[in-house]
């Protein structure tokens, strides 16, 4: 038998316990109802105010020509024309900062990923000093982001910065390390990756606590070793984990920009433009609101696209018990 067919085995062969006061539950009356729409109310009112009224007034002024003063002009779908074909006339087309985000946003998630997981497992354990340990590993969540770049900053310094006096030992620390078009947007990833892992770290540390230890039990009778039960015992009970983690770190790459504005500004040239970045520039210092929110509104559609299709692609939305009959 595997260590899978045993794990199977182990959550489906003791039956679900009855809820105490057990019974028939009892139909709502009015008063549960009210309750639970004042219950509501509050938050939908948040969500209409401050996510569903400006995404609204997005979509208004994206097929408008506004220089934030006076009326916006409707100029139909010129804004968007003018997006899908690469912005003739803007020095940074919107091609390049959609593939720039894209790019982070992969590069995060295939850096973070990995990253997290293996310190949360190592959080989740029962070494010594494992308080230490994870106290450490959540400081870079604790420092603001505009700190961690001028932090950053000073640390990269090809001038005066702590690395100088090792670069004449270590030929490859001789870098402009914020300042090279070929390797600045991969020192952005290694910083952002630094600021947020330790947040996905305690999600997979939470996570790994709630598996049962009869799974792992049943896995070590069955003779599986370590890396069976990591890949079919320990990566299967995080799939929900693995799914919130994923969704929160495309959509936060999808929207990185302080950390970008304050260490590079897009730059060298526009190696690092993103298009938060991009739409930024484009509102703030052209005065062109009406084409930057094409910006917003497309950035707002990626995020639900890839939001939707983790959700349903994963089984995320129904929920599934991972620990059904589990004693």
């Amino acid at each position: 038998m595997t260590a899978q067919a045993s794990v199977r085995n182990a959550t489906t062969a003791a039956p679900l316990r009855p809820q105490r006061g057990g019974g028939p539950a009892l139909p709502k009356g009015r008063g549960s109802g009210v309750a639970d729409l004042v219950g509501v109310i509050p938050i939908g009112l948040l969500y209409v105010v401050f996510i569903l009224v400006p995404m609204v007034v997005a979509v208004f002024l994206s097929f408008t020509s506004w220089n934030g003063v006076g009326n916006p002009t409707w100029v139909g779908f010129a804004n968007w024309s003018w997006f899908f074909h690469n912005s003739p006339g803007s020095a940074i087309s919107s091609t390049s900062s959609i593939w720039l985000t894209i790019k982070v946003v992969v590069l995060s998630y295939v850096v973070q990923t990995p990253i997290s997981i293996g310190l949360g497992l190592f959080t989740a354990g029962r070494q010594r000093y494992k308080v230490v340990y994870a106290t450490i590993f959540v400081l870079p969540m604790l420092l603001s982001t505009a700190g961690i770049s001028y932090m950053w900053n000073g640390f990269l310094d090809p001038n005066f910065g702590p690395l100088v006096p090792l670069a004449s030992h270590f030929s490859f620390l001789n870098q402009d390390w914020l300042g090279s078009s070929s390797i600045t947007l991969y020192v952005l990833v290694a910083i952002i990756a630094w600021q947020f892992i330790p947040f996905h770290t305690l999600l997979y540390a939470v996570g790994r606590r709630q598996i049962p230890e009869v799974l792992y039990e049943a896995a070590r009778i069955d003779g599986a070793t370590p890396a069976q039960m990591f890949w079919q015992v320990t990566l299967p009970q995080l799939r929900y984990t693995m799914v919130t983690s994923g969704i929160l770190m495309i959509t936060g790459g999808l929207t990185y920009f302080d950390i970008i504005y304050i260490l590079t500004k897009g730059g060298p040239g526009a190696a690092t433009s993103t298009l938060p970045l991009n739409m930024y520039n484009t509102a703030f210092q052209q005065t062109q609101f009406g084409y930057s929110s094409v910006m917003a509104v497309v950035l707002g559609v990626i995020g639900i696209a890839i939001a939707i299709g983790l959700v349903r692609g994963t089984g995320f939305g129904r929920m599934q018990s991972q620990q059904e009959g589990v004693n």
